[in-house]
């Protein structure tokens, strides 16, 4: 949850920018630490970001693929109204990629569901749904929004099950779904995914319609 505490701004300045790219830390991370280990590795111009920051170092205490239990849906929901307070304090003219990594790239899913589609995009690095299959969770339609979502068969933190099911779940939403799973990578961001999103904010910028 953020509760107040203020992003970390990098790139172009909002007025001036072609792209906004809202990129949401992991557990026990930071914006710090993702400027550093992703965007310092990122080419882009015209682009500006928005690293928010969870006040306590996590956007809940749970594992992703935990059952939610109502301590989880109440941090969920706080960090969820935060997250939307950020993108809705957006220029509307101004196309946002939402992108995560690890449990901000849950967050960003869930907030798709919860709140999608929106002119822009939504990457998601080693992300899935919060919670098991079944449960009460958003379900909003997508309608062709471009979705990127990547795994890896050795991530410590989501198994590839909770991917395939998240693509399956994105697939139902009529996302413009595009999937990787990275054998053998660690819990990091891989090249190929770098690229991605610098394909991605490239395009944005363009005003194309084709992503990748």
């Amino acid at each position: 949850m953020m509760q107040g505490t203020p992003p970390l701004l990098l790139g172009s300045a909002l007025d001036s920018a072609a792209v906004a790219c809202v990129f949401v830390h992991g557990r026990g991370q930071s914006p710090e630490a993702m400027q550093e280990h992703v965007l310092s590795r990122v080419s882009a111009k015209d682009v500006h970001f928005v690293l928010p920051r969870a006040s306590t170092g996590s956007w809940y205490a749970a594992k992703a693929v935990d059952a939610l239990t109502p301590v989880t849906r109440t941090e969920l929901s706080a960090s969820l109204s935060d997250l939307h307070a950020l993108v809705s304090a957006l220029p509307k003219h101004v196309p946002v990629l939402l992108a995560g990594f690890s449990q901000g790239a849950c967050l960003a899913l869930e907030y798709a569901f919860a709140h999608g589609p929106w002119r822009g995009g939504l990457i998601c690095f080693t992300g899935c749904r919060v919670g098991k299959p079944g449960e009460d969770r958003p379900s909003r339609a997508l309608n062709g929004m471009p979705v990127y979502l990547s795994g890896s068969d050795a991530d410590p933190w989501i198994p590839v099950h909770a991917f395939a099911e998240a693509t399956t779940e994105l697939a139902q939403a009529q996302a413009r779904l595009r999937c990787d799973i990275i054998p053998g990578r660690a819990h990091e961001v891989s090249d190929i995914e770098i690229r991605i999103l610098e394909a991605t904010l490239a395009s944005l910028a363009a005003g194309r319609e084709e992503l990748w």
